[in-house]
């Protein structure tokens, strides 16, 4: 009899919507993980985001941090609430220098594919005529400076760090992001890496620009070109069928992401993963929308998608690949109640149970 490979998840609930929409995705991996087969999830929940903060002090308990430690992998909601600052008013509970920086996480993967009846504003686009990743290097860049920037009452300052070794690791996982992929660009079916910089003003940027050009040296079966910012921002709405993936800086990736999924019906569509040598972590783009939490209308799709992006990570490609088919059929047959702006009547259960039961029709 097969051996079943049991997996120990931790689980970060979040702030606002995050329960209900984490709730959604473990009942729907529970499902697929009855489908395929051959693997356990052994799931341990902790506390951490806006609320942890204003209750320890802490945006994550110690608990929380060293079962992220020894985990397998973490699926995480989103975390933040407005009325949680810390006293230099920045907002607080946010995780991204605790977990990214702290565990070397330096992969920030970001999907942007265009799913059946998904409210796009773009006309002219086919169901995955949009099909690219971003990968936004997570551990240097200017967010680095998070914290650290320099403020007096005539003027502010942060710094721009980016370094030979961060430069080249996150060039070579874009390459090798590209081989993985399924499909080239809808475009023209070329597996393409697109740099976006600004190196004809910022040093640090041309500095990246030569790393990336003799990292793409390693990869002759990948085409390799390089944008300034603000035309690739242009052509991500003009010609987003050119892309198949994307490597750029952590601030620009954060920018850009956000663009790209409000090409593809909007952040609720966008799943991402934090991806390190040894650690990862998995979680929707958006934030926790605290003004619907427990309304009933949030929409789990994104979390769904993550928690896809798990199961393709920890090897379980099968599962992986069912639940994406299963997503895509729901949209396909428009199963799921959008109501305008994204959210869904009946809430994240409703999507969970439609998923579930296009998980039993595969």
């Amino acid at each position: 009899m097969p051996q079943t490979k049991t997996y120990r998840i931790v689980v970060l609930p979040g702030d606002g919507i995050g329960p209900e929409i984490v709730d959604a995705a473990l009942d729907v991996l529970e499902t697929v993980r009855e489908a395929a087969g051959g693997f356990s999830l052994a799931c341990e929940f902790h506390q951490a985001g806006a609320a942890c903060y204003r209750d320890t002090g802490e945006a994550i308990t110690p608990e929380a941090l060293e079962a992220f430690r020894t985990a397998d992998a973490t699926l995480k909601g989103p975390v933040g609430l407005p009325e949680v600052r810390k006293p230099d008013g920045t907002e607080a509970g946010l995780l991204g220098g605790i977990l990214r920086v702290g565990f070397d996480l330096y992969a920030n993967v970001r999907p942007i594919r265009l799913y059946p009846n998904a409210a796009a504003p773009l006309a002219g686009h086919e169901p995955d005529g949009i099909d690219y990743v971003i990968v936004r290097e997570n551990t240097e860049g200017l967010y680095l400076s998070r914290g650290l920037g320099l403020v007096t009452p005539h003027a502010a300052t942060d710094t721009l760090l980016l370094t030979a070794h961060g430069c080249e690791r996150i060039a070579r996982f874009a390459f090798q992001t590209a081989l993985k992929k399924q499909r080239g660009a809808p475009e023209d079916g070329r597996r393409r890496v697109t740099l976006v910089d600004k190196s004809n003003v910022l040093r640090s940027f041309a500095f990246f620009r030569r790393i990336f050009l003799k990292v793409a040296g390693e990869f002759p079966a990948v085409a390799a070109e390089c944008l300034y910012v603000d035309a690739a921002a242009a052509a991500l709405v003009a010609r987003p069928r050119h892309f198949q993936v994307i490597v750029t800086e952590n601030l620009f990736g954060d920018i850009l992401s956000d663009l790209g999924g409000a090409t593809i019906g909007g952040l609720g569509m966008c799943p991402s993963a934090n991806i390190g040598e040894r650690r990862a972590y998995f979680e929707p783009i958006h934030g926790s929308a605290p003004d619907i939490a427990g309304r009933g209308l949030a929409n789990p799709v994104s979390q769904i998608m993550s928690a896809a992006m798990m199961l393709d990570h920890l090897g379980e490609s099968k599962a992986a690949a069912m639940l994406e088919a299963a997503l895509w059929k729901v949209y396909a047959q428009g199963r799921i109640p959008f109501k305008t702006g994204g959210a869904v009547e009946g809430g994240a259960a409703v999507v969970a149970k439609a998923v579930k039961q296009a998980l039993r029709e595969l």
